[in-house]
């Protein structure tokens, strides 16, 4: 029997992290901004949260409330998401790094 699937919420500070590190809309040299990144890789990430949150290798030694999962993205070579479990069986999204260059 699989595992029921979890609710994903992603928190401030991920969104933070997000803004931090693209641009808000796709630059004139077609780098990718924001919306691109929500609308090509964001449901991605919650879908392996929601339905693959035991699976993934804890972030933090110890801590098997924290999860990391490291994709390869749709737009971006590597993305890293740490998610961390709730009482109520939810996962919230607390960091994310993505690596958006190819050299």
């Amino acid at each position: 029997m699989t595992a029921p699937r979890r609710v994903v919420r992603a928190t401030p500070a991920f969104f933070e992290d997000l803004d931090r590190q693209l641009r808000a809309s796709r630059g004139s040299d077609g780098e990718p901004g924001v919306g691109d990144f929500q609308a090509f890789e964001l449901l991605r990430i919650v879908d392996r949260f929601a339905e693959r949150f035991d699976d993934l290798p804890a972030a933090v030694a110890g801590r098997d409330d924290y999860r990391l999962l490291v994709i390869d993205g749709v737009l971006f070579p590597a993305i890293a998401v740490v998610g961390q479990l709730f009482g109520d069986g939810a996962v919230e999204l607390v960091q994310l790094d993505i690596e958006t260059s190819t050299e």
